[in-house]
């Protein structure tokens, strides 16, 4: 699995920040940040509704005009690129007609891109508003690593960010590796700490730790970070009983932690209606930028499920599951 996990995720040359008008300004931070940290040339996407209603001065008719709309929205752009340009960052501005998540996607799979950057809502009175589809939509299927900025990030945090401490969410599936993998390659890539944080449901205790102990699990953790990797970097691997959502959020605050990673994988059914999925909650309450390998990024580098393994993803439901 390490083997499919590419070079550019963890020191990204090309970022791309998806821009909505009025653009996110904790995002926008965020991902400037980033590209100042590795150097990193900053694509400003923005996908915009084509059908923009224009009068006409003369008789007062009123009709759609495409180009207009585009110009309309390159000048909301316009001084985004120019702060970016100020830092001493090469950027591109690149405008799409259509559906956004469409176009992200689309875009991503045209060009070279290493990382994406979003930004979230603010919680509406429905709790699906707070990503909302697009989001959605390039979280379930983007090829590269999704960083998430939520409602719940510091403003200005980010105008010199570092990242000392990753808190990375392992579920002990298949994908497990991948996902402990990542993360221990941009630790060590920014010389940051690694917790590993393996959470139980209480109703789930009994099963998971019949036959093995809490320190074989914590044991079994830390194998999974590459041989490789682990004299760069401080790790360490913690196990807790509870609602692994609640457990990450209080952890990541404990920790200080400045980066979460997850591996956003398929919610249950009720997960995805009641949007108790964990990845979900994350996105909304994290004190910190989340980044998500979506279920494309991480069937791409696993392995065929033998009979047992997929007996058991039947059986119980993928405690990270669920970005709705």
């Amino acid at each position: 699995m390490i083997a499919a996990l590419k070079p550019g995720w963890s020191k990204p040359s090309t970022i791309l920040f998806a821009a909505e008008i009025p653009v996110d300004e904790k995002a926008f931070s965020f991902a400037l940040a980033q590209a100042v940290e590795f150097g990193a040339r900053l694509i400003l996407f923005h996908s915009y509704d084509t059908l923009m209603v224009t009068e006409s001065e003369n008789s007062g008719v009123r009709y759609y005009d495409a180009a207009a709309a585009a110009h309309l929205e390159l000048q909301h752009l316009e001084p985004l690129a120019a702060r970016v340009r100020e830092a001493g960052v090469n950027c591109e501005t690149v405008l799409r007609s259509g559906q956004p998540a469409e176009q992200i996607l689309g875009f991503t799979s045209e060009r070279e891109v290493d990382r994406i950057v979003m930004g979230t809502h603010a919680p509406g009175p429905i709790g699906k508003l707070l990503v909302g589809s697009v989001a959605e939509a390039v979280l379930r299927s983007a090829r590269v690593p999704v960083c998430i900025i939520g409602p719940e990030v510091v403003s200005g945090r980010y105008h010199n960010f570092t990242t000392r401490t990753i808190l990375c969410g392992v579920s002990l599936h298949d994908s497990s590796s991948m996902v402990v993998g990542f993360a221990a390659e941009l630790a060590a890539e920014q010389g940051a700490r690694l917790i590993l944080q393996h959470m139980i449901r209480p109703q789930e205790r009994q099963e998971l730790l019949a036959g093995r102990s809490i320190d074989q699990i914590e044991t079994e953790m830390l194998a999974l970070v590459p041989e490789e990797l682990k004299a760069n970097f401080v790790v360490q691997s913690i196990v807790v009983s509870g609602d692994p959502a609640e457990e990450l959020l209080y952890w990541s605050s404990a920790e200080q932690a400045d980066l979460i990673v997850l591996g956003a994988q398929g919610a249950s059914a009720f997960a995805a209606v009641t949007c108790q999925g964990v990845v979900y909650k994350m996105l909304a309450h994290a004190p910190c930028p989340v980044m998500t390998l979506s279920p494309v990024v991480l069937e791409s580098g696993s392995a065929a499920d033998s009979a047992q393994n997929e007996q058991t993803q039947h059986k119980r439901e993928v405690f990270l599951a669920g970005v709705f």
